[in-house]
C-alpha cells in the first residue's frame, strides 16, 4: 500500500468569469479618466511634433480670405441718376492662393443695374459673381452701373450696410500632409543654435545643483532643535512663494549699475572700482595663476537667481526626509565619537541619495525648461538665451511657428534622453 502524494492547491493561474467581468467593468469606469489625460498630454505633444515639419509662419494661422470693400460712387439725388457700385477685391493671403472664389450680393430696392461685369450674374436682387482661382496677392475691382428711382430715393441704403458674402476655399498648411525637414535644417545649421544649447546645459546644470546644495544645507540647519524654527522655516520658504515678476524686478533694481544698492555697497566698501552691470554684462576677464579667462557674469547672476528662488522646494523635500530617519543610528555616533561632519557624510547622506536623485531629475526638467525667469531678467540678452527662449524668439519675434516647433522637439528629445539615463542608473534609497 502506497501513499497518495499530498497535493498542495494552488492559485488559478487564469482568470475566471467574474474576474474578467469586474476587469472590464473597473476598464471601462477608468476609460473616460485615460481619455481626458492621454487628449491633455499627447495632443499638444503631437502638434507640436506636427507643426515642426511645416514651414509655418504666424500669418499662415489666418487662412486666406476674399476681402470685399463695396462702396457707391457718384451722387444720386433725382430719379435717373446714374451711380457706380464698385466691388474692391482683395486676396488677404501674401503666400495662398483661393479656389473658386466668388461672391454674393443683394442689390439695395430701388437701384437698377444698367451695365453688368462679364463675371457676375443678376437673379432678382441676388447678384453673384464668380472670379476662379485668385493668386496670392491678388487685387481687382468689379464696377456695376445702376440707375436710381424713386423708391431708392424715398429710403436710401448704403451698399455696405449688407455686405457682401465671400465664398471659395483654399489649402491650409496646417492641415495638409506635406512635410519638411526644412525646419530642423535651419536650426542645426545655425551656429548660434550649438551656442544656446550649451547656455542651456550651463544654466540647467549649474542652477539644479546650486539649488539642491543649498536646499540640502537649509535642510540640515532648520533639523536642528532651536527656539524660532517654525518662523524661520515660514520665512525660507518666501522666494518660492512669492511671484516671479515681483522677485525677478526686486533683483534687477538692487542689482541695478547706478542705483542699486549692491553696486553702492561693493564701489564705497572698495572692493570694485567701478559698479558692474550684473545683467547686461556678458563676460569680464579674470586671471588666476596666470591664466585668464572669461567669467560669464549675466549669465552666472541668473543661476544665483535660479538657486535663490528653488531651493526651498528642495528644502522642504530634504527637510521631510531628514526628520524620517531614525535617531538612533545618530546617538550611536555620537558614543563612538563621530563628528557632526562624520553623521552628516556616512549616515545622512547615503540615506538622502533617494531623494535627492529624484529632486535633481525635477529640477532638472523645470529649469531646462525655464522662460519666465530668464524673460524678466535679462530677455536672453548678454549670453543667457536659452533654447526656451529661442523657442519664443522664433515663433514670434522672428514669426516662424515652425523653427519654434522645432526647436521645441529638440527641448523633448533632449530632456526624454536625459529622463531615460536618469531612470537606469540613477542611485535609489532604502526610503
Amino acid at each position: 500500500m502506497t501513499d497518495k502524494a499530498e497535493i498542495t492547491p494552488t492559485p488559478p493561474k487564469t482568470y475566471g468569469r467574474m474576474a474578467k467581468r469586474e476587469m472590464r467593468f473597473a476598464y471601462s469606469m477608468l476609460a473616460p479618466t485615460f481619455l481626458i489625460v492621454l487628449a491633455i498630454v499627447l495632443l499638444p505633444l503631437v502638434a507640436n511634433f506636427w507643426i515642426s515639419f511645416k514651414p509655418v509662419t504666424l500669418s499662415d494661422l489666418r487662412p486666406p480670405e476674399l476681402n470685399i470693400n463695396e462702396r457707391l460712387r457718384g451722387d444720386l439725388e433725382q430719379v435717373g441718376d446714374t451711380a457706380e457700385l464698385e466691388y474692391r477685391l482683395r486676396n488677404t493671403s501674401q503666400k495662398a492662393s483661393i479656389y473658386e472664389a466668388g461672391f454674393v450680393d443683394i442689390i439695395p430696392d430701388g437701384l437698377e443695374v444698367t451695365g453688368l461685369d462679364q463675371r457676375c450674374t443678376l437673379t432678382g436682387r441676388e447678384l453673384t459673381c464668380t472670379l476662379g482661382d485668385l493668386p496670392e496677392k491678388f487685387r481687382d475691382r468689379i464696377r456695376l452701373q445702376v440707375i436710381a428711382d424713386t423708391a431708392y430715393l424715398t429710403s436710401p441704403v448704403e451698399p455696405r450696410d449688407n455686405p457682401a458674402e465671400a465664398f471659395g476655399r483654399s489649402d491650409n498648411i496646417l492641415t495638409n500632409f506635406q512635410f519638411t525637414l526644412d525646419n530642423f535644417s535651419r536650426i542645426f545649421s545655425s551656429p548660434d543654435f550649438w551656442k544656446v544649447l550649451r547656455v542651456t546645459f550651463y544654466y540647467t546644470v549649474f542652477g539644479t545643483a546650486s539649488a539642491l546644495v543649498l536646499g540640502l544645507f537649509a535642510a540640515q540647519l532648520l533639523n536642528q532643535s532651536f527656539k524660532g524654527r517654525s518662523v524661520l522655516r515660514g520665512l525660507f520658504l518666501f522666494p518660492y512663494v512669492a511671484p516671479v515678476i515681483a522677485v525677478a524686478f526686486t533683483w534687477i533694481i538692487l542689482l541695478d549699475p547706478y542705483s542699486g544698492t549692491l553696486n553702492a555697497l561693493l564701489v564705497r566698501s572698495g572692493m570694485i572700482g567701478a559698479p558692474i552691470d550684473f545683467f547686461g554684462q556678458r563676460d569680464v576677464d579674470i586671471s588666476i595663476f596666470g591664466l585668464t579667462f572669461q567669467f560669464p557674469v549675466a549669465l552666472t547672476t541668473v543661476i544665483a537667481f535660479e538657486a535663490w528662488r528653488y531651493f526651498p522646494l528642495s528644502f522642504l523635500f530634504i527637510l521631510a526626509r531628514m526628520q524620517a530617519l531614525s535617531t538612533d543610528v545618530y546617538e550611536a555616533a555620537e558614543i563612538d565619537g563621530a563628528t557632526p561632519l562624520q553623521q552628516f557624510w556616512y549616515i545622512s547622506l547615503p540615506q538622502l541619495v533617494g531623494i535627492l536623485a529624484v529632486l535633481f531629475l525635477l529640477r532638472f526638467i523645470w529649469t531646462f525648461n525655464k522662460f519666465d525667469d530668464i524673460f524678466l531678467l535679462t530677455g536672453g540678452a548678454a549670453g543667457t538665451r536659452t533654447l526656451t527662449v529661442d523657442v519664443y524668439e522664433q515663433a514670434f519675434a522672428v514669426s516662424n511657428l515652425g523653427a519654434g516647433a522645432a526647436v521645441a522637439v529638440v527641448v523633448f528629445v533632449v530632456l526624454l534622453v536625459f529622463s531615460l539615463i536618469f531612470f537606469k542608473f540613477s542611485p535609489q534609497d532604502d526610503g
